[in-house]
């Protein structure tokens, strides 16, 4: 896939420009979006992404198309799971539903600035060295086994990071209890404090770090294109916002998301470590060779991670019913 730096360039110009117009147009006056302000905007902004897909079919074909739309389904499952996070984190510091869309969008351009660099520190990885392909099959395996243990004890643990957070953050920034609207640095008798607000988004910060460990390795399954990652990653957090005040409320009804998503990247991590076999230099694995071993390919992948969702969706929908009549 040959992507020159002015494609790379005016990518990045106009992810950045959508961000620009995201803040001035919806979160520049603090409010707290309607359901049909946030219904349409996350619409717009998935027609966008998809929009993209068909545009990486026509520049560069089907197959980097394919790869693209596998790796965006992913992320942006794979963010549906930040949104627990960040609820528990805007429940944590009391931060008014009116401030929110701003934590939430400074958080997420940080989140893209930071996957970036994991990105580009993963596709130096792989170019170097390809048994790069063990270690984050292996690892994806260890997160969804982690995950499942976790399953259903996911605001607990959340709570524990965040409370680490905020001693941590307490104990080198002056800070205050009290909110002074949006702000995020105030001034109280002639002293710079650090509000809520900014001690919300430290934490939103942190968290994605660990969430960008498990996204950036899962979609460095699907496909080696840095330009595919990066933008499918661009793309399923742009919207992320809209979609936190659209599904808040439903989110607590997602109660098999976790076994889900723990299924998706179990596959990923299989699927990484067979193309590492078929891939291998490890000279203490097959003496060196490749190993004759059957790869998984693109279209296969999209259908298991649609197909996981959609059932983890309806399951979770008819668990919570059942359990709301009862």
């Amino acid at each position: 896939m040959d992507v020159t730096p002015l494609v790379w360039g005016v990518t990045c110009v106009v992810i950045l420009g959508l961000f620009v117009f995201d803040f001035f147009a919806h979160v520049r006056t603090p409010h707290e979006p309607t359901f049909r302000e946030s219904a349409t905007w996350s619409a717009v902004y998935i027609a966008i992404a998809l929009l993209f897909g068909v545009i990486v079919i026509w520049a560069w074909g089907g197959t980097y198309g394919g790869e693209y739309y596998a790796g965006y389904v992913t992320e942006k499952a794979l963010s549906v799971d930040n949104l627990f996070v960040f609820v528990i984190i805007m429940s944590t510091f009391a931060v008014p539903r009116q401030y929110q869309q701003k934590v939430l969008l400074i958080g997420i351009v940080m989140a893209l600035a930071m996957r970036g660099i994991f990105i580009a520190v993963g596709a130096a990885a792989i170019n170097a060295y390809s048994w790069v392909f063990y270690l984050f099959g292996l690892f994806l395996v260890y997160t969804a086994y982690k995950l499942i243990r976790e399953a259903g004890h996911e605001q607990e643990a959340e709570e524990e990071r965040d409370n680490r957070i905020i001693r941590l953050a307490k104990r080198y920034l002056p800070t205050t209890e009290e909110f002074d609207g949006d702000k995020l640095v105030t001034k109280i008798n002639g002293k710079r404090l650090v509000t809520p607000l900014l001690l919300a988004l430290i934490a939103i910060g942190f968290t994605d770090i660990l969430f960008a460990l498990d996204s950036i390795p899962a979609i460095y399954g699907l496909t080696e294109q840095p330009y595919i990652v990066f933008t499918a990653n661009a793309f399923a957090l742009m919207g992320l916002r809209q979609l936190y005040f659209l599904i808040g409320g439903l989110l607590e009804r997602l109660v098999y998301l976790s076994y889900g998503l723990s299924l998706i990247l179990a596959f990923i991590g299989v699927k990484l470590v067979l193309h590492a076999l078929h891939e291998n230099t490890l000279p203490f694995v097959n003496g060196g060779e490749a190993v004759s071993v059957p790869e998984i390919s693109t279209g296969l992948s999209l259908l298991v991670i649609l197909g996981v969702l959609v059932v983890t969706a309806v399951a979770s929908l008819l668990k919570t019913r059942n359990a709301t009549k009862a």
